[in-house]
């Protein structure tokens, strides 16, 4: 029989759940989420700035992943990692 291991979680995984548990309305649930998908989308955009400044990203390859099935690429990729 296994036994069940106790959640740890991170400093900041506790900070957000904190900061979770204030949430009152629906109004506020979606400021939060649209505050966080901001951040992330602020992050990508500066990191593939980055990817084109350095000549790894270009309106090539930009084209040849727009008609990729991206789904299924990552489902590759993972299987991958997990073989490895």
């Amino acid at each position: 029989m296994t036994t069940a291991q106790p959640t740890v979680f991170t400093p900041a995984q506790l900070y957000l759940l904190e900061v979770f548990s204030e949430i009152k309305s629906e109004a506020e649930l979606l400021d939060i989420k649209k505050l966080i998908s901001d951040y992330y989308a602020k992050r990508m955009n500066a990191h593939l700035n980055k990817l084109w400044d350095e000549g790894v990203l270009d309106q090539k390859r930009l084209d040849e992943i727009n008609e990729m099935d991206l789904h299924a690429w990552l489902r590759e990729q993972k299987a991958v990692e997990q073989s490895v």
